[in-house]
């Protein structure tokens, strides 16, 4: 049976994959973006900033009221918690969206093209999944598909590893190009980060699960 208030706690859970969603989609337009020299994509990426900043106050809002108001059981306290730092990661996941928006504009404006992209389209890719998939382990309770998020995340620091590695060399090799190879390494850095994110989502999903991170 459903306890009186459980249509607010299932209001919160859908603001919660809004959230997700919306710095999945920044994060993949941003990339995009760069990628296929779009500067209409990355507007778009730094355009969803606001509205994510705006999910994230909702459900703090949210989780704030309903702890002081509800008294609520410890099973909904768990959830509770697991969505205030959900909200914080996404909301961050979101911010790093948008650095990679705006050093794409800034190298799409200077350059006129986004040049040699290393490992960058391989690493969003991964990152998205590993962040729809962090989503979809919160809204599906799926404590396997949670944990075979966090087991992805190292792949993600090896290619950010060989784009430093790479770009750093280029910079050295040919010295005109040291600012573009370092936005493009805070690109690499800042979708590394977002698999971070999406790591620290897959494990509060564990802990809502499990208790334990």
């Amino acid at each position: 049976m459903k306890r009186f208030y459980q249509h607010e706690l299932e209001d919160l859970r859908t603001k919660l994959i809004l959230i997700g969603e919306k710095a999945n989609e920044a994060a993949r337009i941003a990339v995009d973006g760069f990628l296929e020299d779009d500067l209409e994509k990355v507007e778009q990426a730094i355009a969803l900033d606001n509205a994510i900043d705006a999910l994230e106050v909702e459900i703090d809002q949210a989780s704030v009221r309903y702890i002081t108001l509800r008294s609520p059981v410890s099973s909904d306290v768990r959830f509770i918690l697991v969505a205030i730092k959900a909200s914080h990661d996404l909301e961050r996941a979101g911010d790093e969206a948008h650095n990679i928006a705006l050093r794409a504009k800034n190298i799409l404006s200077q350059d006129g093209r986004s040049g040699d992209t290393v490992t960058i389209a391989q690493m969003s890719q991964l990152t998205c999944s590993m962040m729809k998939d962090a989503i979809t382990a919160l809204v599906e309770e799926d404590l396997g598909l949670a944990k075979a998020v966090i087991e992805r995340d190292r792949e993600v620091n090896e290619l950010h590893q060989q784009n430093f590695e790479t770009l750093t060399m280029g910079a050295h090799e040919d010295s005109t190009q040291t600012p573009t190879c370092f936005q493009k390494v805070f690109i690499s850095k800042s979708i590394e980060r977002i698999a971070d994110h999406a790591k620290n989502l897959a494990e509060e999903v564990i802990y809502l699960l499990e208790g334990v991170k």
